[in-house]
């Protein structure tokens, strides 16, 4: 069972965190099932940027990357080479060291 390090993030972990995860679920999935609130706005549907995460280590490990998931991340905020959408990233069988992006692109939630 793959381990997910989840880096320190002010809001959303702060002192960081370790789960255990299954295989073939998504990170998004996953961090949920432990009370790691990582944002969703489009509901998990590949709609959104709220969810983008850089995998630290381990990325090799992930399904690839669609089209799609790929344009959207164009538009994320502070997007790397490692960047997913954690709704969109699949676990395999390696463990996984993710950074939860400081900020992230929600119209909803952003106050004007």
């Amino acid at each position: 069972m793959p381990q997910l390090i989840f880096l320190p993030h002010d809001d959303i972990c702060p002192e960081g965190a370790a789960i255990d995860a299954e295989p073939g679920q998504t990170i998004c999935d996953a961090a949920l099932a432990h009370d790691i609130e990582i944002e969703h706005a489009c509901e998990k549907s590949c709609a959104c940027t709220t969810c983008h995460v850089i995998v630290r280590e381990g990325f090799a490990s992930l399904n690839e990357s669609t089209e799609e998931e790929d344009d959207l991340l164009d538009k994320a905020w502070g997007l790397e080479p490692e960047s997913r959408l954690s709704c969109q990233a699949v676990i395999g069988d390696q463990d996984l060291v993710i950074e939860i992006p400081k900020y992230t692109i929600n119209q909803v939630k952003e106050h004007h």
